[in-house]
């Protein structure tokens, strides 16, 4: 009896010991492995999340695991603080709630995240254990460039926008929260800030201050106060984001991947590089009229004799500049008459008929009844679009194209 005891408590023992082995591992490596259930968690708990979308019968996404593990690994060794940076891994196939909300479509993608939130870009460096983690040691250096005294401002790039700080010290949590700011928006805007004695002329003691300073390549406007909470990162982040990224911006085959990636629509002026009026008229009627349409399309202008080419599938030459067209990365469809745009409601509208699906619709089946009684949008045969070529190659991932 008491053997018979003995055998059953050594078995449950060791069935116990197995669970607990399968479950909790200290000797696992690797990237964390991202699912439905801790994924908000992990972007919450830390600074930097570096993450690979994959699937499994994807041969490439097969190679790249053992590099992106073992690179993993090595970040790991590099002793970062507990919440500042994490790799991770998703099976796209077994996770499609998570490839759907962060539109992954090929693989692998990789990914960064800051402060929860994604970055613009995916990974494009050189796939080695040495080069993601040069990569991520490059994400966690101070974003934010101490000053010394105040002279130092006057030598700040007169084409760049710029944050500036002014503050007590280094370990206050209103300079944390900016230069956590700072680690989202490095790419749009330059930060600074001084301590103590270097930018005491410039705030009260124990009230830290925050100002943008806009390019003065294109404008004079005066150093502008952030009025908000400096220990709030959502309201601060958001106000630098509204300044530090234009409403309009200029698309050049430099960034043209870039804002592909953005996946929103292009509505495009296309302008003669010389002609800067109806620059300025354009970037006026959007922010009149369209700001509240930045979430859903991305506003843009363009150099018609770089972009030439575009023109070309529009039927139009440098000659006709300027013109606009939405460029929806399925069709390109041309405003009916630049002059038009003054009108109060008219570019609105023409967004509003890409959004319905009726710009697309009268290109197949003719201009609707109350286009053709009004004189609304004039029916144009739209040609493919042309920005989509400027997007990421179909070469580089596997999903948009057979595996044999």
């Amino acid at each position: 009896m008491h053997l018979y005891n003995a055998n059953v408590f050594t078995l449950k023992n060791s069935i116990l010991i197995l669970l607990c082995h399968c479950f909790y591992n200290p000797t696992d490596s690797g990237a964390v492995q991202i699912t439905q259930s801790n994924l908000d968690m992990v972007l919450a708990s830390n600074e930097v999340v570096f993450i690979n979308f994959y699937a499994e019968w994807c041969r490439f996404s097969n190679m790249l695991m053992p590099t992106f593990d073992d690179a993993s690994d090595e970040v790991s060794k590099a002793g970062y603080d507990p919440g500042k940076v994490v790799m991770g891994k998703v099976d796209c196939d077994k996770e499609g709630a998570i490839a759907t909300r962060f539109h992954i479509t090929k693989y692998p993608t990789l990914k960064l995240f800051r402060n929860g939130l994604p970055a613009k870009k995916e990974y494009r460096g050189q796939r080695s254990v040495e080069a993601f983690a040069e990569f991520i040691k490059k994400q966690l250096t101070d974003p934010v460039v101490t000053f010394g005294s105040l002279k130092e401002l006057h030598d700040l790039s007169e084409e760049k926008r710029h944050i500036i700080g002014y503050m007590d010290r280094r370990d206050q949590p209103e300079y944390e929260i900016l230069r956590k700011v700072a680690a989202n928006l490095k790419d749009e805007c330059l930060f600074h800030v001084g301590f103590g004695d270097a930018s005491q002329q410039m705030h009260p003691p124990g009230q830290p201050i925050v100002v943008f300073r806009t390019d003065k390549k294109t404008s004079t406007e005066p150093d502008e106060t952030y009025k908000g909470s400096l220990t709030s990162f959502d309201e601060l982040y958001s106000w630098v984001q509204e300044k530090c990224i234009p409403l309009v911006r200029e698309i050049t085959f430099e960034n043209a991947e870039e804002l592909t990636e953005e996946g929103l629509p292009f509505l495009i002026l296309f302008h003669h590089p010389t002609d800067t009026e109806s620059v300025k008229k354009y970037k006026e009627v959007i922010s009149r009229e369209l700001e509240g349409e930045k979430q859903n399309i991305n506003f843009l202008t363009a150099d018609g004799k770089r972009f030439e080419h575009p023109l070309h599938h529009l039927g139009k030459s440098v000659s006709d500049l300027p013109l606009i067209a939405i460029d929806s990365f399925r069709h390109m469809y041309l405003f009916p008459d630049y002059k038009e745009m003054d009108i109060p409601g008219r570019l609105y509208q023409f967004l509003q008929d890409l959004y319905s699906g009726k710009l697309h619709r009268e290109f197949h089946y003719g201009p609707d009844p109350a286009s053709q009684a009004i004189g609304e949008v004039k029916v144009t045969t739209p040609p493919e679009s042309t920005f989509k070529k400027l997007a990421p190659s179909k070469n580089r991932y596997t999903l948009l194209r057979d595996e044999l």
